[in-house]
């Protein structure tokens, strides 16, 4: 078969199967900011699925997701752990907003049929 991954332009195809995958991994993320399971299930898919969409846009999308989580699972044990110093909840409370920036900077470009242009970059 033949499947549109990355054109010249560095456009994702909506006609390769990992399109759908990647789509159902943001939703994933995002019922994870309310429903956590969720977000360790979109990893794992993520994690499944990025060798599988190697060299193309969507891998770009997938290591965005995957870094996402590691941060996000850092700054939370930092979060948790200051709580008792005041400074927890702040923490925690930009943290929800980081991520929900990741979320949709990286749909967003996703829904463009872009390539995330630097995966492993903080913001």
């Amino acid at each position: 078969m033949d499947f549109e991954q990355v054109v010249d332009e560095g456009e994702i195809g909506p006609l390769s199967p990992l399109h759908n995958v990647a789509l159902a991994t943001y939703i994933l993320y995002g019922l994870g900011l309310f429903f956590p399971v969720c977000t360790l299930i979109g990893l794992i898919v993520a994690y499944v699925k990025r060798q599988d969409a190697a060299g193309s846009g969507y891998a770009s999308h997938f290591t965005w997701l995957i870094r996402t989580f590691w941060i996000s699972l850092g700054v939370a044990i930092v979060g948790v752990l200051t709580m008792l110093i005041g400074i927890g909840v702040l923490i925690l409370i930009a943290l929800w907003i980081w991520h929900v920036y990741r979320l949709v900077a990286g749909f967003l470009k996703f829904n463009d049929r872009r390539p995330i242009d630097r995966p492993t970059r903080f913001f």
